[in-house]
Formats: C-alpha cells, sequence, structure tokens
C-alpha cells in the first residue's frame, strides 16, 4: 500500500479523510501539539490497525479526540466537577483529561475504568472531527521514534503502512498534550506537557474563590 498524501486546502481533502476514516481506514493529520494518527473511535477493527501500524503495545490506551465538549456523551460517565472545570479552561487546548469511560467505549481504545479525552486546538483537526466524529488518536509516530511535526516527518517513519496523510503544515506546538487525572480532591498529572501543574492549580483555585 502506497500512502497518498493530500495538502488540507485541496478541494475535497477533508471528505476523503472522511470517507477513508468511515470506511476503516487509518489518517495522519496535524493538531495544535503534533500529527496525530487516527481511526474511528468505535470501530475496534481500525483501532487493532492503528496498534499494528505504531507497533504500540495494547497495554497503553489511546485519547479519543472530539470537536466539543457535547461529544462527551458517549465516550464518559459522570465527570468529576473538577474535570468539567479543566475541560472549560483548557479545551481547545494541549491537555488530555482523564475521565470515567463509557461502558460502551471498546476495551481496545482504552480499557476500563477510565479514557482519555482531548478537543485540540487546531482547525483542521477540529474540522476533521466535526466531519467524521470521535477518534482515537495516538501521535503519528512509530512507537519509540520521535513525534511529527511535519507530513514529510510522517512519511519518513509510516510510509506505507497507512492509508492517508493531511499535510496541513508544521504542527505550531510540537510537545505532545499534558494528560491530567483528576478527582474533585485530586490532581495528578500522568504526563507534562504544555499546560503545567501550576496553571492548573492556579484556575482551580479561582474557580473555588467564586463558589
Amino acid at each position: 500500500m502506497r500512502t497518498k498524501t493530500v495538502k488540507v486546502d485541496e478541494a475535497g481533502a477533508l471528505d476523503h479523510a472522511v470517507d477513508v476514516l468511515h470506511n476503516g481506514g487509518v489518517v495522519a493529520f496535524p493538531t495544535d501539539t503534533v500529527y496525530g494518527l487516527g481511526a474511528m473511535a468505535f470501530d475496534e477493527d481500525a483501532i487493532f490497525r492503528l496498534y499494528l501500524i505504531k507497533g504500540r503495545n495494547h497495554s497503553k490506551a489511546v485519547v479519543a479526540l472530539i470537536n466539543k465538549v457535547e461529544d462527551l456523551e458517549g465516550l464518559t460517565t459522570s465527570p468529576s466537577e473538577t474535570s468539567l472545570c479543566l475541560t472549560r479552561h483548557f479545551w481547545p487546548g494541549p491537555m488530555t483529561i482523564i475521565l470515567p469511560r463509557h461502558p460502551d467505549v471498546p476495551d481496545i481504545l482504552s480499557e476500563p475504568p477510565n479514557i482519555g479525552v482531548r478537543i485540540p486546538d487546531h482547525p483542521v483537526a477540529l474540522d476533521l472531527l466535526d466531519r467524521a466524529g470521535p477518534l482515537g488518536v495516538t501521535s503519528a509516530n512509530i512507537s519509540g521514534l520521535a513525534n511529527t511535526t511535519s507530513a514529510d516527518q510522517v512519511l519518513d517513519q509510516l510510509e506505507g503502512r497507512i492509508h492517508l496523510v493531511l499535510d496541513g503544515g508544521r504542527t505550531p506546538g510540537g510537545v505532545p498534550s499534558t494528560v491530567v487525572e483528576c478527582t474533585d480532591s485530586e490532581i495528578n498529572i500522568l504526563r507534562p506537557g504544555p499546560i503545567t501543574k501550576r496553571q492548573i492549580m492556579s484556575v482551580l483555585a479561582k474557580e473555588r474563590r467564586k463558589q
């Protein structure tokens, strides 16, 4: 299989990407952090291919990317008020929030009891998610190799392994998202990233002062 590259400003580029995704394919696309590798979140076979392409250990969950907070329905249940506060302040943006997993979410995407979810702050990613629906996404690189911030870098690692690369130029961030697990009483940074614990605690403190 030869990987096709389409520039995002080409006519029909996003429609083509959605068609690939809805037919079980895997697409690389730009986000506000690094290039992501996506498949339909509820398509178990496509998520399985995602793991194979990346060479990723199945014990490591795949994050769900969504277009808007309302898309949490069907992915999560009973998020804490602290979690919802973080969504209001840091989404769209480079923060993945660990939330209670909805029972309908496939185990291959994320084992119970939790799932990581994010809304990226990138117009191409948001448009793709709006058209396709929630995607299971991991960074567009082979496990253990460098993250990719351009379509050329994606092809250097994944040429022939994936169906399509949406070329949206170089990503603005370059660093994977901050991963946060939280309840109403505790914050745990599982992966440091662009948003610091100090920023998170500052936002939460302001919210509590308002109450």
